[in-house]
C-alpha cells in the first residue's frame, strides 16, 4: 500500500506542469495553481506518513499533509467562487487565508501539547505505517472549518444557479458534484475508520475535475444569453448606440467573431466592460487584474474581431 500513496503522489504532480502547459497560457488562474500545490502536498504527507518507522516522523509527515489540507477548501471556495462569477475585496481573501494559517497552527501543536492529539501511535497494515490518533478538545475546529466552507461553496453554487451567473448550467451541475463528492468522501472517513487515507483519492480527482472545468470554460461563450434577430430586426434596432441594451451590442459584436476562435470567458468579461465604457484602469479593478494583463487581453480581443482601437470596436455596433 506504501507504492499506492507514492502513484497517487507522482500522479498529482503532474497536475503542475498541466497547470502551465494547459491553463496558464491563456489566462492566468493562481487559485487553481495553488489547489494543485497543496493536493501534491498532501499526497506527499500521506506517502511519508505510510513509509513512516517511528512516531515521531510519522507526526512530521502529518502536519506536512495538513499544510495543504487547510488550504484545499479555501482554494475550492475562490475556484468555485469564481467561475460562478463571484469576486472578493482583498481583506476577505485576508481574513481566509489567516483562517487557514490558525487551523494549521493549532494542528502544528500536535506532538508537543495534547489541544488536538492526545495521544498518537503507529501500525504496519497490508505494508503500510497507519498513524492512530487520539483526539484533544481543539480537534472539532477541524470539523467546523470543513463544513464551513463546504456550506459556502453550496450556497454560492445554490445562488449562482437560481440567478444564471454561471456560463453553463451544467458545469455548475458538475462543481456541485465534486463539492458533494468531497463531502461525502469525508464523511465516510470520519464514520467508518478505514486504514487506508480516502481523501488523497478525492483531493486528486477534485483538482483533475476543476482543471476539466477550466479548460472547457476558457472559450466558452455565453451563447444562450445573445439575442437571436433576424435580418430585418437586426435592421429595425436602428444605429443609435446609446438606446442599446448590453445584450444587443454584445449580439451586434459576437457577429464578427469567427466560430473556429471564439472568446474566452474573460476577454467576454471585458468586452462588455469595454462596451460599457470604462478605461482600461477601470477595468482592471473591476476584475482585480493588472493594467497589462487587461492590455494582453485587449489586444487578443481586438485582433479577434479585426480592429484596432475602441473607435473601431464602436464601429462595429453600426455595421450589422
Amino acid at each position: 500500500m506504501q507504492w499506492i500513496y507514492g502513484a497517487i503522489f507522482l500522479i498529482s504532480l503532474i497536475l503542475l506542469p498541466l497547470y502551465f502547459y494547459i491553463v496558464r497560457k491563456k489566462q492566468n488562474e493562481p487559485w487553481l495553481l495553488i489547489l494543485f500545490t497543496c493536493v501534491s502536498t498532501v499526497n506527499l504527507g500521506y506517502t511519508m506518513i505510510a513509509f513512516s518507522n517511528t512516531v515521531e516522523f510519522a507526526l512530521f509527515a502529518n502536519k506536512i499533509a495538513y499544510l495543504g489540507q487547510v488550504f484545499i477548501p479555501l482554494c475550492m471556495f475562490m475556484i468555485v467562487s469564481k467561475l460562478c462569477g463571484y469576486t472578493y475585496k482583498k481583506w476577505v481573501n485576508g481574513v481566509l487565508i489567516a483562517l487557514a494559517i490558525l487551523m494549521l497552527s493549532i494542528v502544528s501543536t500536535s506532538g508537543y501539547l495534547d489541544w488536538y492529539y492526545t495521544d498518537a501511535s503507529i501500525e504496519s497494515i497490508a505494508g503500510a505505517t497507519v498513524l492512530h490518533k487520539e483526539y484533544g478538545v481543539l480537534h472539532p475546529t477541524n470539523l467546523i472549518y470543513v463544513i464551513m466552507y463546504f456550506v459556502a461553496m453550496i450556497a454560492v453554487l445554490g445562488t449562482s444557479i437560481k440567478q444564471r451567473k454561471v456560463a453553463s448550467q451544467k458545469h455548475a451541475a458538475i462543481m456541485l458534484a465534486v463539492v458533494v463528492g468531497n463531502i461525502g468522501i469525508w464523511c465516510v472517513q470520519k464514520i467508518i475508520p478505514w486504514s487506508f487515507e480516502l481523501l488523497s483519492i478525492i483531493y486528486l480527482m477534485s483538482a483533475l475535475s476543476f482543471l476539466c472545468i477550466q479548460c472547457m470554460l476558457q472559450d466558452y461563450v455565453h451563447k444562450r444569453d445573445i439575442p437571436k434577430y433576424t435580418p430585418k430586426e437586426q435592421r429595425m434596432l436602428g444605429v443609435q448606440i446609446t438606446s442599446m441594451s448590453m445584450e444587443e451590442k454584445i449580439a451586434r459584436v459576437l457577429t464578427f467573431v469567427s466560430n473556429e476562435d471564439p472568446l474566452s470567458i474573460r476577454e467576454r468579461e471585458i468586452l462588455e466592460l469595454i462596451l460599457a465604457n470604462q478605461k482600461r484602469k477601470d477595468i482592471a479593478i473591476t476584475l482585480h487584474l493588472s493594467e497589462n494583463t487587461v492590455k494582453t487581453y485587449t489586444r487578443t480581443l481586438y485582433s479577434k474581431l479585426g480592429v484596432t482601437c475602441r473607435e473601431d470596436l464602436y464601429s462595429l455596433l453600426l455595421e450589422v
